[in-house]
């Protein structure tokens, strides 16, 4: 059995989550604990960066929004950001 990683949250991402409608934020919350479970699940899409955000990863949380995110050690990820498609420029 998997066990569950532990998120930590930047204040960026923290800024840019509460500064998202309701709406949007019950769907990252959804897909948030999915993440914790399988953080590969299809459904999330999760991809790696190149240019200025290479080294991290980011997953869908609907069609338009994205978390950015980096693993801190195996176990540990931390968020960077969430967004549009307008958060990689």
């Amino acid at each position: 059995m998997l066990n569950t990683l532990r998120v930590k949250f930047s204040e960026r991402f923290r800024i840019s989550l509460e500064s998202l409608p309701g709406h949007i934020q019950s769907k990252a919350v959804k897909k948030m604990a999915i993440f914790v479970d399988n953080p590969y699940y299809p459904s999330l899409k999760t991809h790696k960066f190149h240019g200025r955000y290479r080294g991290s990863l980011a997953y869908s949380v609907d069609h338009d929004y994205r978390i950015i995110f980096i693993f801190l050690d195996r176990d540990t990820v931390l968020y960077l950001d969430i967004g549009t498609h307008d958060i990689y420029k």
